[in-house]
């Protein structure tokens, strides 16, 4: 289809997209790599009146270590990440998801920020950040706030962003030698995950899984109890509610919760 018509907006820094999006309010969509939004305005499933393109926001892109934390600027490309040797070395979950994602072309078009500010649950890097534990710094006309991504997913490609904000920043508590583990199963190398499991420590990020990404609480729960990894991989589909679709049941994705939480785990521990 094409996209209904829009006007273009070339943000030159931050402060000139926030101006923006408080003018147009709900009628303005941010544009970073472009993977989200336009999709969705082909379908004409979104139809903005204003798009603000920050994807030029130079200063949005980066990866350094910031005390205790690792800073990831929000226009960060997956295929920068995946080849970061910050990353690499204090938060490799998070580097090895961003490596795996679609195909070179996704890779060097999309941006960490985009992912998580779409917040679809079937996209691989927000279970992971869910694994690392996560905090996302959101810039608006009053100033910074910080929204840990526990708090951030409220609802299907629903998040905590306001309209009139942007999100600047990831930011990742460092996790040197800690294990992982990431595993997904797709029909196609290049598909969006039917199923995927990211591991960090005893944490275990669910993609697919339900409206939003959202952690195995109940396997978390009983690694702290101290159950064998095969006992607590049996409770990962506890309280989620996959999609039951011609290509996959929801059952079937229960399944693969299950054996793809023990793999990652399995992953996690041999470090």
């Amino acid at each position: 289809m094409i996209p209904a018509t829009l006007r273009y907006h070339r943000a030159s820094s931050v402060e000139d997209a926030l101006a923006v999006l408080a003018e147009h309010d709900d009628e303005a969509k941010l544009l970073a790599g472009g993977h989200s939004l336009l999709p969705l305005m082909k379908l004409r499933l979104a139809a903005p009146e204003v798009v603000v393109d920050i994807g030029g926001l130079t200063e949005l892109s980066y990866v350094r270590l910031d005390g205790d934390d690792v800073a990831i600027g929000a226009l960060t490309r997956y295929h920068d990440l995946a080849r970061d040797p910050v990353l690499a070395d204090h938060a490799p979950l998070v580097a090895h998801v961003a490596g795996v994602i679609g195909d070179p072309q996704v890779r060097h078009r999309g941006t960490i920020g985009g992912s998580v500010a779409h917040g679809d649950a079937a996209a691989d890097l927000p279970a992971a950040l869910l694994a690392a534990e996560a905090s996302f710094v959101v810039r608006g006309r009053d100033g910074l706030r910080t929204v840990p991504a526990k708090e951030f997913f409220l609802g299907p490609f629903t998040t905590a962003l306001e309209p009139d904000e942007v999100l600047t920043e990831i930011r990742l508590p460092r996790a040197d030698h800690v294990g992982w583990g990431f595993e997904k199963f797709t029909r196609r190398a290049i598909d969006w995950a039917i199923v995927g499991v990211a591991v960090q420590g005893d944490n275990v990020g669910l993609i697919n899984m339900a409206g939003t990404p959202i952690r195995a609480e109940a396997t978390e729960r009983a690694l702290a109890d101290g159950a064998s990894i095969p006992e607590a991989a049996a409770l990962a589909a506890e309280d989620t509610s996959p999609a039951d679709e011609p290509h996959a049941t929801a059952e079937y994705r229960k399944h693969l919760a299950r054996v793809l939480t023990e793999r990652a785990l399995v992953r996690a521990r041999r470090g």
